[in-house]
């Protein structure tokens, strides 16, 4: 009975604009600018083939990309995307890639690369070629960022904006809505950007701008019904932050009681994690919860693991042999009632960025970091055991917390700062010890306390403390100690495909580095990451 499928897709409910992706840093914005206008869209690899499609995109957008069209090893989109005759707009690499479909020798290195701001000039074509520019000014300060550059004029085509060094820095089919432009438009540099992308999705693809979180929140319930069915049973992960928690309670508005939602307490939750978890599920948002205590489990297995791919792929094994035995003790109780028993359905809640950051084009070997919550825990749950997936994978974070506020849960919960599915053991760099789990979870416990008391806590995407093997000497009432290090992490982020540090002031830190290594035993310095992303990730592991 196994079956990838069904995922919750809103793609039977939304007109949705496809982004296909060659790698660039910017292509998760093109996602997120046409959500801004009320418009669905979903991004892939630049790989997908159309024929492993179930659903037709009403427009399709290739963005940018770090390659070459003309390399040996360089992506390309599957040609049947281009056949659907629906509007197809290519950016930088993905303007590049339409023209050299056509002739190979359109595209060349360019003699002047362009990187940063550029004075675009549109040359304003009569009829439905200049529709991308409608309502922009004929000068606009764009943001360019490639080296190579079309060297002629595809055939059939139109120049409808130039710059001092890209004679064909925007161009237009003369008969098909088929565009291309050389800059970035969704990046917030290029002045009339969102316009530019607007008239493409509303007034080229005509796409309905019906993407809202009241829609969805009515209509997921309505979907999840029809998928479960009368007597369907569905299992579902919890961990008490906000994305699982607005699974959760989607899924039990739809099914009341015949969802079952599981919180493994690994021995690597936050301080008081599990019982503040369950409080707020059962009794304030009256969900049918159980909270395992598997903390030896975990962390008996995890002796002797360094390395944070392994740490993961541990972990979420062992969660699978614990939902396994939640599944055969909840099918046992329901044998001994009246209730219909077997569990047909496993509920994972997955952020949008985790998704998008375990794909890519050029295969697995190239995925930043296995998310326990994407692939991995699902696949072993269906294709391990027979579930069918439900799976409400197609929101970034800031639009989970909407959906929270829509579905009336409190204001903490919607804004609580994410913790990752593996725990602290991702925290702690190297071996994960009983010991050094402790340590961190106190200091993060005064850090985010601190953070709190002077009223941060908000303004901050996501902050926590990890601890360091590597010991350091320090002095402690006149004495040698040598010691563990804790280091801070705390980012300001939009949608947590990228963050820079908080840029917290001097004596905050001082006052939080004084706080835990008074507080906490085992510590004698206290650091502060302030890498961004990129080039780093938001976790250290």
């Amino acid at each position: 009975m196994a079956n990838k499928k069904p995922e919750i897709e809103p793609h039977e409910l939304y007109d949705t604009v496809l982004v296909l992706d060659f790698g660039s840093q910017f292509s998760h914005l093109l996602t997120r600018r046409m959500r801004e206008f009320s418009i669905y869209a979903e991004m892939l690899p630049c790989t997908q083939k159309l024929s492993d499609l179930s659903w037709s995109p009403v427009g399709i957008i290739l963005s940018g990309g770090p390659y070459s069209v003309y390399e040996e090893m360089a992506p390309h989109v599957d040609p049947a995307f281009l056949d659907l005759n629906v509007p197809v707009l290519g950016i930088c690499y993905g303007m590049q890639e339409l023209a050299y479909r056509l002739s190979k020798d359109n595209v060349v290195a360019g003699t002047a690369r362009e990187y940063g701001h550029a004075d675009l000039k549109a040359t304003r074509v009569s009829g439905h070629v200049d529709r991308l520019f409608e309502g922009l000014e004929d000068n606009m300060r764009v943001w360019m960022s490639h080296g190579d550059k079309l060297a002629k004029l595809p055939e059939g085509f139109h120049t409808i904006a130039i710059t001092r060094n890209s004679e064909f820095a925007a161009i237009g089919h003369e008969t098909k809505p088929i565009y291309a432009i050389q800059f970035h438009p969704e990046v917030t540099h290029t002045i009339g950007g969102n316009q530019l992308l607007k008239n493409f999705a509303v007034n080229i693809c005509n796409a309905k701008q019906s993407w809202t979180m009241a829609s969805f929140v009515d209509q997921t319930i309505a979907r999840i019904r029809k998928l479960v069915g009368p007597e369907g049973q569905v299992l579902g992960a919890v961990s008490g932050g906000v994305d699982s928690t607005v699974a959760a309670k989607l899924m039990h508005e739809a099914i009341g009681t015949r969802f079952h939602a599981v919180m493994v307490d690994n021995g690597c939750l936050r301080l008081n994690e599990a019982e503040q978890v369950k409080k707020t599920l059962t009794e304030h948002l009256g969900i049918n919860l159980t909270v395992v205590d598997a903390s030896v489990q975990f962390l008996d297995g995890l002796k002797g693991i360094t390395d944070p791919e392994k740490k993961r792929k541990f972990i979420g094994g062992k969660f699978i042999d614990i939902f396994e035995e939640e599944v055969k003790k909840i099918e046992d109780a329901a044998a001994n009632s009246d209730r219909a028993g077997k569990i047909e359905w496993f509920l994972q809640g997955t952020l949008y960025p985790d998704v998008i950051e375990s794909i890519s084009f050029k295969g697995p070997s190239q995925t930043i970091k296995t998310h326990h919550n994407v692939g991995g825990l699902p696949k072993l749950m269906t294709e391990g055991h027979g579930l069918k997936l439900i799976e409400l994978r197609e929101l970034f974070k800031d639009e989970v917390r909407e959906l929270g506020r829509n579905l009336g849960l409190h204001e903490d919960l919607v804004m609580r700062h994410p913790f990752p599915g593996p725990g602290i053991a991702i925290r702690v760099l190297g071996e994960v010890t009983p010991e050094r789990v402790e340590i961190a979870r106190q200091a993060d416990f005064h850090f985010i306390n601190m953070i709190r008391e002077k009223g941060l806590y908000n303004q901050i995407g996501q902050a926590f403390a990890a601890l360091d093997p590597s010991r350091a000497v320090g002095v402690m009432g006149d004495k040698r100690v040598y010691q563990y290090i804790i280091i801070l992490r705390a980012v300001q982020t939009y949608d947590f495909m990228t963050a820079n540090s908080y840029p917290f002031d001097s004596d905050f830190l001082a006052e939080v580095a004084t706080r835990i290594t008074n507080e906490v035993a085992g510590v004698c310095r206290v650091v502060y990451d302030v890498t961004s992303k990129p080039p780093g990730t938001i976790e250290l592991e």
